[in-house]
Order: structure tokens, then sequence, then C-alpha cells
């Protein structure tokens, strides 16, 4: 009992006292008492308060929104009277920015805004295809300018600072403009179905920049502290290819500033940063490919337990089981670095301990004049079939004007580092902290090869080679001349062996895509080191036209993709063919070697006319030491000859190695490549190949015979024995045919037409085509009307000689008597 009561008194006590300093932290709470407890005595009894409390709450609402509207109003109004003040005064008040802003409104309109423009119109153009709502099926930019009036720079001051003896500018960025134009043109999908017009005619962008000057004053690194505030103005378009009302479509307006966010944070917050150079010389050269050599060194300094808590590592990982020592954050601790440009990625090997050296060297192309090149770092477990991904660090480049190359990064404490290569093939190394606290550093070496441009001209290693101008003073790149553009698939080089699952396919083959055109190489044999050696010809096409590439293994159930890659043909030179092995991307490992070649389609066309009218004759005499296929050590050989879209085969030769044919065989000569495949027959199973290989006869001289052992690809060993002959029978008999008659040289284009006929005949026969037939029937109908209106000709003409004849000899005997009296007889 003595207990309760000294607990209740304790209670007491510690409620007095909490009082006491309730009172003595809020001294108007007694007022606030009385005031209660008048509002309670009126609500209890002389009218309810309920009913009135929404409504002072609504009045105070609105007050407060009203005050709210007229700050936002008079800050408005400060800026667009800053704005007037700016374009009619012809002095600016003694600010420290209203000079860059004065200078802004001169230079923008003429040459900063449409040199924006058509940069970032490319960017939005990809970055939109990429991130399109579910809502929107496609979406096409129409219209891309960002009017004539300036963001304005700094309009609180500018401020300048040091770190680590590198001087940074702080100044503001506020723009608010209504003068863009920016016009899409949306294809939607279900529900709503048809088109939709969006058109952006207001952006705020306000956010605090920095300036960091590098190079001693050539370049300057620019980027926002943090996102900037974003706001656009969307209204839907009607009418012209518009098929939807000019309604607003949900989520586009939400999507678009997203959009916009996600590209500037992606781009230009910290710590990523965009470079401006500062360029001598050249303003107008402009830079499509470059060729880099990538060399991963080593890193340093890393520590298992520093990479598991660096903030910018994508999967968050905690640590319940406490404290772990230093000497454990390295231990077992087995990484590898990604390095990523574009869509072209490579892999170092796997290396132990906490200062691992790769010393991978990786050759990487780029298809504009700047990049970034993202350095990945992973950790590969012991036993496990997933990688664990680390952090990483980016270092970007791009060209100057004077064909030197800056690659810049951010460093520690975000400092700037900065390098210039002055020519290409000069070595940059670069040490470049990863991302995060203590994250550790990696070494690398970067080496621009070349640098290729779209007037033709290249420059590597330091010396810059220009092509030659045409006599227009023009460059001899002619976009959209009908130019021939030749491409030959040399060979591979390692070749993922290997699709995603495992599994090998049983052949490789390339597909090549140009503008609409389409071709596929022949499948060989799936090996690392794959060769085809096969020539394909497209027509040129202008305005920066990639020309796009697919790798792939044939598989049971379909083929599977084993890398892309994609090749720019501007400034191709004539009669300078380009050597160049590509590297594949979207995969770790893989080059093709391509021979690219561009021709004149005047000159093609007239070394084609001279061999219109011939054929070519190939001998097919033998070979030897074949690939045994079948189980009892021989084959069944015999030779499928493909020529453009013809086929043919010689006989079958069975059980045996060393083959015998001697069959000609005969095809018009129109330039289409001269492909033998080997194959050994079967009557039951699919007949297998056991080589093949291209007969190289485009440069043979004309009526002469060539003569040739070719080994055969794809295969360990075997030989065959061919003889091949370009007819031109215009060549044979050249004197006779400049003294013959235009009907003579009808008769003969006539005929060799006829030949051709029937070789294209029999190979739809055994190819059983039926469409090619029906096709050739209504070319030779057409063939035989000709030959028709040939013979009617060749009567008349004959009709007119016989009466020209007669003509002649009546005039002879009118008008010679002495020959008349010598006819006459003499009398007696």
């Amino acid at each position: 009992m003595v207990k309760k009561k000294r607990a209740s008194s304790l209670d007491v006590r510690e409620a007095m006292d909490f009082l006491n300093q309730l009172l003595a932290d809020k001294p108007f709470l007694p007022a606030v008492i009385p005031v209660f407890l008048v509002v309670w005595g009126i609500e209890k009894w002389v009218f309810s308060l309920t009913n009135w409390v929404p409504l002072a709450v609504a009045v105070w609402a609105v007050f407060q929104y009203g005050s709210y509207q007229r700050k936002i109003l008079a800050e408005d109004l400060n800026k667009k009277w800053k704005q007037v003040l700016l374009e009619t005064s012809p002095t600016t008040p003694l600010e420290q920015c209203e000079w860059l802003n004065k200078l802004l409104i001169e230079v923008w309109p003429n040459y900063i805004s449409p040199r924006l423009s058509l940069r970032f119109s490319s960017i939005v153009e990809r970055r939109m295809k990429q991130r399109r709502p579910k809502l929107i099926e496609k979406i096409e930019l129409q219209e891309f300018s960002l009017g004539s009036k300036p963001p304005l720079l700094g309009l609180r001051g500018i401020r300048w600072s040091t770190s680590n003896d590198q001087r940074i500018a702080h100044l503001g960025f506020d723009w608010d403009t209504t003068d863009i134009s920016i016009m899409l043109l949306a294809k939607l999908g279900k529900p709503l179905m048809g088109t939709a017009r969006i058109v952006i005619n207001s952006i705020h962008i306000k956010g605090d920049l920095r300036l960091v000057p590098v190079l001693d004053g050539r370049a300057f690194l620019y980027s926002f502290v943090a996102s900037p505030d974003v706001r656009i103005g969307v209204a839907f378009g009607s009418g012209g290819s518009q098929s939807l009302p000019a309604t607003e479509l949900p989520g586009v307006s939400a999507w678009l500033v997203k959009l916009v966010n996600d590209s500037l944070a992606k781009r230009m917050v910290e710590p990523r940063r965009n470079c401006f150079s500062l360029p001598a010389v050249n303003l107008f050269k402009r830079a499509v490919a470059g060729v880099l050599s990538v060399t991963v060194m080593s890193a340093s300094k890393l520590s298992r337990s520093n990479l598991r808590s660096s903030p910018s590592r994508k999967q968050q990982s905690s640590s319940t089981d406490g404290y772990v020592e230093n000497s454990n954050d390295y231990k077992d601790l087995r990484t590898f670095v990604e390095v990523e440009l574009e869509e072209l990625t490579r892999r170092t090997e796997v290396r132990p301990g906490s200062c691992p050296r790769w010393d991978s060297k990786f050759n990487m192309t780029l298809h504009e004049d700047a990049g970034t090149i993202r350095f990945n770092l992973f950790e590969c477990t012991p036993g496990s079939v997933k990688y664990d991904y680390l952090t990483s660090c980016e270092i970007k480049m791009r060209y100057v004007a004077d064909d030197s190359t800056i690659f810049w990064a951010t460093g520690a404490d975000s400092t700037a580092i900065a390098r210039r290569a002055e020519f290409c093939g000069k070595e940059i190394e670069m040490t470049v902290p990863f991302e995060g606290i203590n994250s550790g550093e990696l070494t690398v070496k970067l080496v621009l090869k070349e640098w290729q441009f779209a007037d033709g001209s290249h420059s590597s290693t330091g010396l810059p080679i220009s092509s030659q101008p045409s006599l227009n003073g023009t460059s001899s790149f002619l976009p959209r001349t009908g130019r021939k553009i030749y491409v030959t698939i040399v060979e591979g080089k390692d070749l993922p062996s290997k699709d995603k699952f495992g599994k090998s396919g049983s052949g490789c083959y390339v597909k090549f895509q140009y503008g609409k055109a389409l071709k596929r190489s022949r499948t060989v044999s799936h090996t690392s080191d794959a060769i085809w050696n096969q020539k394909f010809e497209f027509d040129e096409i202008g305005g920066g036209e990639y020309l796009k590439i697919k790798c792939f293994i044939e598989e049971m159930f379909g083929d599977e993709n084993i890398g892309s890659a994609r090749v720019n043909l501007e400034g191709l030179i004539e009669g300078s063919p380009r050597d160049v092995w590509i590297p594949l991307e979207k995969v770790n490992s893989g080059e093709l070697r391509l021979q690219i070649e561009a021709v004149r389609v005047e000159d093609y066309e007239g070394t084609k006319g001279l061999t219109s009218n011939g054929w070519v004759e190939l001998a097919l005499i033998e070979a030897k030491d074949l690939v045994a296929a079948d189980l009892r050590g021989t084959s069944d050989p015999y030779v499928r000859v493909q020529y453009g879209n013809l086929k043919r085969r010689t006989k079958v030769m069975y059980k045996t190695l060393n083959p015998q044919w001697h069959q000609t065989l005969e095809f018009p000569d129109d330039g289409s490549p001269l492909e033998l495949h080997v194959k050994d027959h079967n009557h039951l199973l699919p007949t297998s190949s056991i080589g093949d290989c291209v007969v190289e006869y485009q440069r043979l001289p004309p009526n002469q015979m060539f003569d040739k052992w070719i080994p055969l690809q794809n295969v360990k060993k075997g030989e065959i024995h061919i003889q091949v002959t370009r007819k031109v029978p215009d060549l044979e008999k050249k004197s006779s045919l400049d003294s013959e008659s235009s009907v003579t040289k009808a008769r003969r284009q006539i005929s060799n037409q006829m030949k051709q006929m029937m070789i294209k005949f029999q190979s739809l026969i055994e190819d059983d085509d039926l469409e090619g037939l029906s096709a050739s029937l209504h070319e030779m109908e057409s063939l035989h009307d000709t030959q028709e209106e040939f013979m009617v000709q060749l009567e008349t003409e004959q009709t007119l000689l016989l009466n020209k004849i007669n003509e002649l000899g009546q005039e002879i005997i009118n008008s010679s008597p002495s020959y008349a009296l010598s006819r006459r007889p003499t009398l007696p």
C-alpha cells in the first residue's frame, strides 16, 4: 500500500514539472485556454460554429493563393521588364552578366539557335523513339526550332570559386520562352487509334550552372548543379494529316517533361558534364565517324565494402554481418570491366584482387563527332552464372575542328580531368575515379586512330589525308548520283562461337541493309574465324545513310543474331578502296573485315557495255584431295554453279575423292558473282557441302582463257581445276564488224539474245521455277516479235537492193552506144 502511494505522488510531481516546463516554453498558452472556453460556450449555448469553420478556412486559402499568384506575377513582370530593357536599351546597367545576355540577344537568332536546333533535333527524335509511351505507337519529328529568344544567364550575378587550383563559375540559368516551335506527328495505338499533332510552344527551364575552363581556355565543361525545374507548354493541332480532334491526349505533357528531365540528367547534371570547345580553324568541317582504340590497363583501391555502399550502385545491399576487417574487403574479389560505346560493348578477362591489371585492348567505332565511353565494373563470383554490378565511370570525347580530340571526365571531389590529343595516333592515358565515395580508380589508354569526314577526307597518324577535288571544285563524293558501292565481306575474327543459350549453330551468314536494298551472304561453317570472300553491289544513297550489318548463326528452330554493326559510307573516294575491320555491337567479341569501293556508274556501264553481247565460258575440269563425306571414306561429288540468279550443276562422279567432270557451262556476261559449291550426292539424306569457292573473272582480259587450281574454302583440304574465258565476239572480229551493216549487227545481237535466253530457260527448268518460266516466255515472245520485224526489214532491204541493181544496169546500157553497136551483128 505504501508503494502505491509513493508511485502516485511521483506521477503528480512529474505532471507538475511538465506543466511548468510547458508554460515556460509557451507563455501564450494561458491566454489560449480562456479563448477556447469562450468558443466552447458560444458553440454550446448561443449558436453552432461547425458550419462556419470550413468557410473561414476556404476564405483564408483564397487569400493565400491570391497572394502567391501576385508574387509569381510580380516575378514574371520583373523578368519581362528586364528582357524589354535588354532588347530596347542601347546600354546595359552595371551588372556582372548583363553584357553576356545582351550578346546572346544579338548572336542567338542567326547563329546559336539554328546550330542548337540542328544538334538537339536528332537527340530529341532518338530519345522520343526510345522512350515513347504505350499510348503512342509511332512518333515523328516534323519541325524543331528553338526560336529567337535566348535564355537569361546570371540574373543574380556570377560567382567564382576555386577547387584544387581550378576556377569554377556559378551562375543562374533561366529560359522562359513562348517562341519555340516543335511539332510532332504521333500515330496512336489502341484504344484511340489514329494520328495526332503535338505542338510544343513554350518551355521553362530554371537551374544553376557550373562552368569549368580546361586546357588553358581552349574549352570549358558545363553542367547543372542539380536537376533543373522544367515546365513545357503543349498544344494539340488539328487539320492536315490529323485524324483525331484537337483534344488533349492523356499523359503526353507529363511524358515530355519526364523525357526532358531524363535527357538533362543523363547528359549535363552533376557529375555528368558536356564540353564546349573553341576551335580556331575550319569551322565547317564535319566529322561523321571515328576509329578508337581503348586499352583498359588496371584498377586500384578497390574495396568490397566501399563498392557495396556506393550510392551509384544499381542494387543496394545492406550488411548484416557487422564489422569486417579491411583485409577481407578485397579477399577473393574477382572483377572485370565492360567497355561500352554507343551500342558497342567489349569485356575484359576476370582478374582477382583490389588492384587488378587487365591490359585488354579493344578497337571501337564512333558514328558521330562525339561520344561517351562508359566503363562498368562487375564482380564475378566463382560458381555463379550471374555478375554483380559494382560501379562505373565514364570518359567523354569530342572532335575539334583543328583535327585534335578532347577527352574529359569527372575527377575526385567533382574536379575536372581533361586531356587533348593534338593529332590522330597520339596516346592519352587517364586515371578516372569510379562513381561513389572511395570506390577506387581506373586507368585506361585511349588512341584516336582516325577521323572520317563528310567531304571524303580523313585524318590519321598525325597527317591529314585529303581527297582530290573534282574539276568543279567540289569533293568527289557524289550524293544521289547513282554511283555503285561494292562491299566485299572477306572474313570474320573472334566471332561468338555460341548463342545466348550456350548452343553452337551449324552455319553462319551475314545480312546487309543499305536503304531498302537487302543482301545476304552464303552460309559458311560456324567458326570463330569464318571466311566468306563474297562481293555485293549497292546503288549509292546520299544523306548519310548507314550500311547496316547483322551476323546470324543457323539454328533448327530459327536463326540467332550474334552481333550487328553500322558503317558510314560517306566520303568514299573513287579508286581508293577501304579495307576495314568492323567490330560487332551488342556482343562481347567479334569483328568483320570489309572491303568497300565506290565506282562511277558511267565507268561501270562503259565496261559492262563491252561485254553485253558476250558470255562467260566455264570449264570444270577436275578436283583433287576432296574431303571424304561418306562413312566408307569416299564421296560422290558434283559441282553446283551459281551465277547471279542462274544455277547449273555437273554430273555426279561416284565413290571418288579426285573426280573428273570435263564439263563446259556458259552464262551471259553481266558481271554477276560466280560461285562454285562442291557437294556430296546422297539419295536419301540431304546433300552435304565439301567446299566452295568464288571465281574472280570480272577483270580478266577478253577472249583469253584463265586456267587455275582454286583451293576450296570452309574445308580442311581440296582443290578444283577450272578454265574460264570471257567470250566477246565483238572484239574477235572488230575489223570486220566495223564494215558490217546495221542489219548484220542486228542479226548478231538477236542471235546472242536468243542464246542467252536458251541458257536462262535451261537454268529455270532445272530449278522448277514456274514464275520465272512464265516471265521468260513473255520475254521470248517480245524477242520473237523483234525477229519477225527484222525479217520483214531484211526482205524489204533485199527488194530495194534488187531494184537498185536493175536500175543501175539499165542506166549502163542506155548510156553506152559503143556497147550497143558492138553488140550488133556484122553484114557480109
